[in-house]
């Protein structure tokens, strides 16, 4: 059925699936599931209650929680009530949380359990907008009458319905408009505040209706829902799956998600590169492990998958070629695929470039991922590569009804119906974003090549040597992760002499390399600070920087003996290091290395 809004949507799908398990997650080590007929009455007395407690459409409504069904519950009821919602991201800490609930004006906050509500009730006195707080942790309680659960926020919709005859929720739903702003998502910006974009019902509803043509997900499809629902990509992502009907499962964290793989045997999975690249490592280092034997047949199996992909690329698959990959699938290749499950049909790789040599690796092994492109302003997709001819090491070519172009500089532009409305509170910002003529300056560069889209880094991410050379970090940074030694990269240079990375090493493998090189210490710390550890790790970047010209090749290392992470600032939630953050942190030992 067609539909305008978000709003529309969630009428049509829950109608269309009455008796169909639409959202599930696992609740005490089973995994349970709500049909669309009980979704529609929980988001029907939510969105009632919404009204009851007096949220008016336009009012702004923030979500802070991991991925559950009751964060798309509320999204939903938010929705079709005409508010506006607010995605935080939960990893957040207090005094950030505090900053986008003020700058949205927020009148309330849905919070997923304790850990949220603690740090909401350490802001909330400094947050004068917010009216009334809904938890969804049924076992949670508070005294104060503004702070109640879910269940009740639901009980009061239903009190609501009964005394406000005039009030009807689907008519109230069906007034929303395509030019309403559905949704503010704050960027997780590496230097600064972030910014609020705002995307409008019609911005979304352009974007799951032209992603699917390339996607062609159906009803008969399960997503596995991992990367947080604060982030465009995976909100995209889901409603992409519900708009068809389609499972979205709720993985229990990052950490479970191979397991959760395992248990919901999924179809369709969206992520960022970071997954790809731990996975690729572990089989990698599970191959290193074998028998001389099993390193033969891995690396034969392997290099047959190669062969058979370019063979079905040029439409030459010979029946022996064919023979044989069905052995290395049997031998070697279906045990990569089983970690994903009997059913799965692709991945989504988005939020950064993914190594085309990674894409390449899953693809002979039999697992296809689909890379696309986008930001938050863009709703978020602007390009997708197709299944039945996506090329390794490019992004894609657009999605129907986008338009893209290259500017003078390098620049990657876009215009269509999924621009941003523009940042909210911010004239200026968005003025700057957005040129007279609608287009979006993306902040990427990027080349176009027989329509297909590669980007080759961020704008601000370039290098400028003091030669004068510019230099593209992503290529490099891409190429070390790949090492065995390597875990994280971060490659700098920017007005200085020569090309430096900042290197958080594999730590497993280094160990093992230590205890055969005659290494007691093997602690993080004292291996970054062992002279014969620095010099062997940069042995292993020479090896890497051969593929690179003379003045790009990384010249000299820092090693760190821990991670980037979340946490501590130096990741954003979507795993991408924030390349200031650090270079600040770290900007003595920086110094020094080019002393």
């Amino acid at each position: 059925m067609e539909f305008k809004t978000i709003a529309e949507m969630f009428l049509n799908t829950t109608k269309n699936y009455p008796d169909k398990e639409l959202f599930t997650e696992k609740v005490d080590g089973q995994w349970v599931g709500d049909k669309g007929k009980d979704v529609y009455e929980m988001v029907k007395n939510a969105s009632y209650g919404l009204a009851a407690i007096g949220i008016q459409p336009k009012d702004n409504v923030a979500i802070l929680s991991t991925n559950c069904r009751r964060w798309a519950y509320s999204d939903y009821a938010t929705a079709t009530r005409g508010a506006t919602s607010v995605t935080v991201y939960p990893t957040l800490i207090a005094s950030q949380i505090q900053y986008i609930i003020n700058h949205s004006d927020s009148k309330l906050v849905f919070a997923q359990d304790k850990l949220q509500m603690d740090k909401l009730l350490e802001i909330k006195a400094q947050c004068p907008e917010i009216k009334n707080v809904v938890y969804f942790d049924e076992s949670l309680s508070y005294e104060e009458d503004n702070i109640f659960s879910f269940n009740d926020l639901m009980e009061k919709g239903k009190a609501f319905q009964e005394t406000e005859g005039v009030y009807d929720f689907e008519a109230e739903a069906l007034k929303v408009a395509p030019e309403d702003v559905l949704t503010l998502i704050y960027t997780s910006g590496t230097t600064g505040n972030p910014k609020g974009v705002m995307l409008t019902h019609g911005n979304l509803v352009s974007n799951i209706l032209a992603c699917n043509i390339r996607m062609q997900v159906t009803d008969e499809d399960i997503f596995l829902s991992f990367l947080p629902l604060s982030h465009s990509f995976e909100r995209l992502g889901a409603y992409v799956g519900t708009h068809v009907g389609a499972n979205i499962s709720y993985a229990e964290s990052m950490e479970k998600v191979i397991d959760n793989l395992k248990e919901v045997e999924p179809t369709v999975a969206m992520s960022v590169p970071r997954l790809y690249e731990k996975m690729y490592a572990g089989v990698q280092k599970k191959f290193a492990g074998g028998s001389f034997i099993k390193r033969k047949i891995a690396a034969w199996a392997v290099k047959t998958g190669y062969k058979y992909i370019d063979a079905r690329n040029a439409g030459t698959i010979s029946p022996k070629l064919a023979k044989r990959k069905k052995l290395a699938d049997k031998l070697v290749l279906s045990k990569i695929q089983a970690l994903l499950g009997s059913r799965f049909r692709f991945f989504a790789s988005g939020g950064a470039p993914l190594a085309g040599d990674i894409g390449r690796f899953f693809d002979a092994a039999g697992i296809c991922i689909l890379e696309g492109y986008g930001l938050s302003e863009t709703s978020p997709v602007i390009t997708v590569n197709p299944s039945h001819d996506f090329r390794f090491g490019t992004v894609g070519p657009a999605i129907d009804g986008v338009e893209v172009k290259i500017a003078d500089d390098g620049e990657i532009l876009s215009r269509g119906p999924h621009i941003m409305k523009g940042y909210y509170k911010d004239e200026a910002g968005t003025r700057e974003a957005i040129n007279e003529d609608g287009w979006f300056h993306t902040g990427d560069i990027g080349i176009i090549e027989d329509g297909y889209l590669r980007i080759t880094d961020r704008k601000k991410n370039i290098i400028v040597t003091a030669g004068g050379k510019n230099i593209a970090p992503a290529p490099m940074e891409g190429a070390l992760i790949l090492n065995k030694y390597f875990e994280q990269a971060l490659v700098i240079g920017d007005r200085r002499k020569f090309v430096s990375a900042i290197v958080v090493p594999n730590f497993i493998e280094l160990a093992g390399w230590a205890g055969e090189n005659n290494i007691t210490d093997t602690t993080a710390e004292a291996l970054v600070e062992n002279p014969k550890v620095n010099e062997m790790l940069m042995t292993e970047v020479e090896g890497v920087m051969q593929n690179f010209s003379h003045y790009e090749a990384v010249k000299k290392i820092m090693l760190l003996p821990k991670e980037f992470n979340i946490e501590d600032g130096s990741l954003t939630p979507t795993l991408k290091i924030k390349k200031r953050v650090v270079e600040e942190r770290y900007k003595n030992q920086i110094d020094a290395l080019y002393e």
